[in-house]
């Protein structure tokens, strides 16, 4: 069959469609990203946030009418929203033929096989276990750069998120399973390794007793072919000394770190579940800088949490502004039904939680162009993302800079680059969120790794 696949929400999500993509291709099956071409189309669906759940829903609509207008003739769901609404689905849209939760995504070349086959195809184990793949994923993020998930599920259970309950609970990937993974990605081109999990900090404890970051890190480093390793999804309250060492010697891995905190209210920290406080969050934050001083710290907050008064959000305000984090991202709270916060009384209108992510982010735009200005002369080394279609530029991340999420660097070059070179850089211009600049010469970063080899 031809098939379309539509992957929505987070990275550690878009590994899990590229697992089935590579499942389903061992049956030669085809693929395409147009709908109305598909003659089945999977909806890998997401639902931690009412924006993400009310996307998902739609996707499913719109793929539910090219059964009428197209060619397709299966509708798979998959993912968090068949895993949390499997009969709700099932019932409110009939045109949907299958439903395959996200401990399960292994089955879905069986799943396929029975919707095809005119049965309603179910499968939806409780979220226990790894799914077991084993079989080389169908890379959809360019060849250049891919996920690495190195756990699934979550322990931390913080009152807003409804991700345990659709995951389960906190399970690491084997290392050597991990390495395997890494090696195959490395030979089919891969020079950027993002680790993702819900947490990748606690990685290990449940398999070998003891937090094994620093030890993957040492592991997938030695891996001919990997240019940079970047880390997301650090709990602050997790970061160990050994791990803070292991980002400062290891010259692959980026001297960069995602560490969600979401507020700085330490009133408001305890009512979302958070196991840490703000002196917590400074000291941790104060540690890593002065260990890495070029480190770029990127974070995400929540505004309009439950209970969240105008003094709660005046002291988040005066915290970014004093850790003028280099990378910031804000999201207003989503009641999510079965946490224990969609219950809390004291909930805040949505016009003022858009009113305090509005003032948070024009905040950061301010430290971001700041710290953007303070990089004009430095020399780096970047990553080529693509060249400007028509024009003799290409875009570029540097080490700060996360796939998707974070900012770019801008450069005019007559010379050729393909997707995935490294570039020294010198920066000469700044925007608020982006960097200009001129090449200098080829990326010691490469030299480097072709003379090991």
């Amino acid at each position: 069959m031809n098939i379309c696949m539509i992957s929505l929400g987070c990275d550690k999500n878009l590994v899990d469609a590229e697992n089935m993509l590579g499942l389903l291709r061992r049956d030669g099956h085809t693929f395409t990203d147009e709908e109305e071409e598909a003659e089945a189309i999977i909806v890998n669906t997401c639902c931690f946030i009412g924006d993400a759940k009310e996307e998902s829903i739609n996707t499913i609509l719109e793929a539910a009418g090219c059964k009428e207008t197209g060619r397709c003739q299966v509708l798979l769901v998959t993912g968090c929203l068949a895993q949390r609404y499997q009969e709700e689905i099932f019932k409110e849209i009939p045109e949907v033929d299958g439903i395959v939760g996200t401990a399960a995504y292994d089955q879905i070349r069986q799943a396929l096989a029975e919707a095809a086959a005119g049965k309603k195809a179910f499968f939806v184990p409780p979220p226990k276990g790894q799914p077991k793949v084993r079989t080389e994923r169908i890379l959809t993020t360019g060849g250049y750069y891919g996920f690495l998930k190195i756990a699934e599920g979550c322990d931390k259970h913080c009152t807003y998120c409804i991700i345990p309950s659709l995951r389960g609970s906190y399970r690491s990937v084997p290392m050597e399973q991990l390495e395997e993974e890494a090696r195959m990605l490395a030979e089919r081109g891969v020079r950027e390794l993002i680790l993702v999990a819900q947490e990748t900090t606690l990685y290990g404890v449940d398999l070998y007793g003891k937090k094994s970051l620093p030890k993957l890190l040492h592991r997938l480093a030695r891996i001919p072919g990997i240019y940079w390793i970047r880390i997301q999804y650090c709990y602050p309250e997790e970061i160990t000394d050994e791990l803070i060492e292991a980002i400062k010697t290891e010259e692959k891995v980026c001297r960069y770190l995602d560490i969600p905190i979401q507020h700085a209210s330490d009133r408001i920290l305890k009512r979302m579940g958070r196991r840490t406080d703000q002196a917590s969050v400074r000291q941790i934050v104060e540690k890593l800088r002065k260990e890495i001083p070029d480190i770029a710290l990127r974070t995400t907050l929540i505004t309009g949490f439950p209970g969240e008064r105008k003094e709660d959000h005046e002291e988040l305000m005066d915290f970014v502004n004093e850790m003028e984090f280099e990378r910031l991202g804000v999201f207003c709270y989503s009641p999510e039904e079965g946490t224990p916060a969609a219950d809390f009384p004291d909930q805040v209108e949505e016009e003022l939680k858009e009113a305090r992510r509005d003032e948070v982010m024009e905040l950061q735009q301010e430290i971001a162009f700041e710290k953007s200005e303070a990089m004009v002369g430095k020399v780096l080394d970047v990553m080529i993302e693509g060249k400007v279609a028509g024009e003799s530029a290409y875009v570029a991340r540097t080490y700060m800079d996360a796939p998707g999420v974070d900012g770019y660097l801008f450069l005019n070059s007559e010379k050729s680059f393909l997707s995935g070179d490294f570039v020294r850089v010198k920066v000469t211009g700044a925007l608020e969120y982006d960097l200009m600049g001129e090449v200098c010469s080829r990326s010691d970063k490469e030299v480097k790794d072709e003379s090991s080899q």
